[in-house]
């Protein structure tokens, strides 16, 4: 099975399933120098880890991080990186009446008739619980663009027919986090908790959105073509479960509006530089960074896992089934969604920047050859 490594310089290999003995990835890539220990990487992790809320599932992970390669005295060596988050909580008993019948809209079916077999235990691979490593890998990104001056943050716009109005990213940072939800319109946050809490109680689902934006982004990431910016950060946001639209800028709302009306016009910036005068593309022109805050959308379908009666068709005995899927599940993905989002956010933009040599891959101090450093250890007879 491919499709378990994403980034060209900075790459992340992970592996684990739902319901295994334990989660993980190998970070390649990530240059020494960089102060970091597990505490970085479990304050996202944290964020995104089950049972937080009462519109999360119940299932009771820690999803503590344990650093087991790449650091030393603290700080990244250069070597790969390797994270290892344990499963605690795993109930597979419940997934029984579905390894030959396959849940509505789940990998099931796709995954046994692909590979003959599957690990069946809480959808196995294809859960996102998977995405617990790609949290934990951009934490360490994160860390990488802040040295830069890159920042980034997302938050739920919209769950079902609630919709926040726009707001700033300033607003985003300071109360997205102050809710469940993870809205930062407090206002529409309590619209949208009462919505997801009367779909949870009929034991149903609802769908939603999360808004992202990286501020401080240089101009000149990307590519032509294949290797766009846009491409890649698509690509990206596509691979994050339960994804069905991925846009930025004006997004679906471009087709509305005329060319005139589209264009950004130019002006100088107070360094003489050509800068845009609005920036709705979305900091991407030509596929590469134009110096503007990216800014886009990814839209999350409503979870599959309900416990209403569905129909299901077992291969095995060849009948059709009335099944339930009984278990702990999230109601809604957007809250939980946000870390992920941002976390393939910043994989994408840390990739960038070591592709187009504003990161050197080798040292975070862009020292080559000097090997006296604050962060190499020090000689033990001499402490």
């Amino acid at each position: 099975m491919n499709g378990n490594r994403f980034g060209r310089l900075f790459q992340v290999t992970t592996f684990g399933e739902s319901h295994g003995e334990a989660m993980g990835c190998t970070i390649s890539g990530c240059p020494a120098g960089l102060e970091l220990s597990e505490e970085d990487i479990q304050e996202d992790l944290d964020r995104r880890k089950p049972g937080q809320s009462m519109i999360t599932t119940s299932r009771g992970e820690p999803d503590d991080v344990s650093i087991k390669s790449g650091i030393q005295d603290g700080y990244t060596t250069g070597t790969p990186i390797g994270l290892v988050i344990q499963n605690k909580d795993a109930r597979s008993g419940k997934y029984e009446p579905f390894i030959t019948a396959p849940r509505p809209s789940h990998g099931d079916f796709t995954y046994s008739a692909k590979f003959g077999t599957r690990n069946w235990g809480g959808g196995g691979r294809s859960s996102a619980r998977e995405t617990v490593n790609w949290v934990a890998a951009g934490a360490i990104a994160k860390k990488l663009l802040a040295r830069e001056g890159i920042e980034l943050k997302a938050h739920v716009n919209q769950i079902g027919d609630v919709e926040a109005p726009d707001v700033s990213f300033e607003e985003i940072k300071e109360y997205s986090e102050e809710n469940d939800v993870r809205c930062a319109h407090p206002e529409t946050a309590a619209e949208m908790q009462e919505l997801i809490e009367e779909y949870q109680e009929e034991g149903d689902s609802i769908g939603g959105s999360i808004y992202f934006e990286a501020q401080g982004v240089p101009v000149g990431l990307g590519a032509p073509r294949f290797d766009s910016l846009s491409a890649r950060l698509g690509q990206a946001m596509m691979a994050v479960p339960a994804t069905t639209a991925f846009e930025f800028g004006l997004g679906r709302e471009a087709r509305e509006w005329t060319g005139k009306e589209r264009n950004d016009d130019w002006e100088f910036d107070e360094e003489g530089n050509p800068t845009p005068v609005e920036n709705d593309h979305g900091g991407i022109q030509g596929g590469i960074s134009s110096g503007e805050p990216i800014y886009g959308e990814v839209t999350l379908h409503a979870p599959t896992s309900i416990p209403k009666s569905q129909q299901t068709a077992d291969w095995e005995t060849g009948e059709l089934k009335e099944e339930k899927v009984i278990g702990r599940h999230d109601p809604v993905l957007p809250p939980r969604g946000v870390p992920v989002v941002e976390a393939m956010l910043a994989l994408t933009l840390v990739d960038f920047m070591l592709l187009s040599g504003r990161l050197n891959p080798d040292r975070v101090d862009d020292q080559p050859g000097e090997y006296d450093t604050d962060y190499h250890p020090s000689n033990p007879q001499n402490e």
